[in-house]
């Protein structure tokens, strides 16, 4: 074979290969390592995504090898298809802000955008054994802002909303821009609570669910607000279950099976609703995480469209898929072989 031949046919052949992983790069593959640009895999666990303009702002704990133990991180990635992910870096590195204990924790950060003071606004769910003995005892959200979706952000204060325990949040943004609070109050429900003007408090509970429920996520869809939220079993999962309502406020439906109970919603825990409208089509995403306790850091996510729309929300079995963003159509591609 001579050396012109060699070259042309060795030219296709990175070109094949280039070709494969730019359409493996338009494919979400649910509880797969999800790589972001660099190829590490992401580690925005428990986390929420804002929209910016024509990007996306994905946050959440990170969770990579090698951190220094006297902090906690927020990471920060940033993408303009929900597909591909570039690492933006830790939107926020933290020594213990309250003097809580060792053994503090710093979970579920959502971010907010206050387009009145310009300034993003970070919510956490800070906890550990303050006063001794072990479990969560704190209770608290952290609130931290920054100029810039990237950080750094500086934290401000924690506090118990309306004088209530808070465990796991969730963020909702309705389709006025009224921004909300979810919060688990352990001893009482399930809260939906809106935020100040300046977003730096919780002003109003606008409803108190009396259901266990965690990881708690809302979507407005056609004049029905659903919400969707994990039992409380800690790092197991569960079959999550979602409830309707016509208002924030109530009443709400009965909660029902978002899943097959027995997949335990294939594996995952509710993390957040990401409704993306575009020019033909909605898409509701299902964000979830699937938790590995054990190796954190490998912790996987499942996100997966929804089959939503008139009172009925559905987790279909997780396959590759696809979205266009500009359009909000999206299209599954093959199976899933996990």
């Amino acid at each position: 074979m001579n050396r012109t031949l060699s070259f042309i046919l060795l030219t296709a052949c990175i070109g094949l290969l280039a070709g494969e992983a730019s359409a493996q790069n338009n494919v979400i593959r649910p509880k797969e390592v999800w790589p972001d640009t660099d190829g590490n895999h992401i580690q925005a666990h428990g986390g929420g995504i804002i929209r910016i303009g024509k990007k996306y702002y994905w946050y959440g704990e990170q969770r990579r090898q090698g951190l220094d133990p006297e902090y906690r991180y927020v990471s920060c990635y940033s993408s303009k298809d929900l597909v591909n992910w570039k690492f933006m870096g830790d939107a926020l590195k933290m020594k213990d802000p309250d003097s809580i204990g060792r053994t503090w924790v710093l979970e579920r950060p959502k971010v907010f955008y206050n387009a009145k003071t310009r300034k993003y606004v970070m919510y956490m769910h800070l906890d550990g054994p303050r006063g001794g003995g072990s479990g969560y005892l704190y209770a608290r959200v952290g609130v931290a802002v920054s100029d810039k979706p990237t950080g750094p952000f500086e934290y401000i204060r924690s506090f118990r909303p309306l004088g209530h325990e808070s465990r796991d949040i969730g963020q909702f943004i309705d389709d006025d821009g009224t921004a909300y609070l979810i919060f688990e109050d352990r001893p009482n429900g399930f809260h939906i609570a809106r935020l100040s003007e300046d977003y730096l408090d919780v002003e109003k509970d606008m409803c108190l669910l009396k259901a266990p429920i965690e990881g708690g996520a809302i979507v407005h869809y056609k004049g029905l607000y659903y919400v969707l939220g994990s039992a409380l079993t800690g790092w197991s999962p569960n079959p999550n279950k979602y409830a309707t309502a016509k208002s924030l406020e109530g009443p709400w439906s009965e909660f029902r099976d978002v899943a097959p109970p027995e997949t335990r919603t294939y594996g995952s825990q509710s993390t957040m609703l990401l409704k993306v409208a575009g020019r033909k089509d909605t898409t509701v995403i299902f964000m979830g995480d699937v938790w590995k306790p054990k190796t954190q850091w490998d912790s996987r996510y499942l996100w997966m469209p929804v089959e939503i729309g008139d009172g009925r929300l559905w987790l279909p079995e997780p396959k590759p898929w696809t979205i266009n963003v500009k359009t909000g159509e999206h299209k599954v591609v093959g199976k899933n072989p996990l």
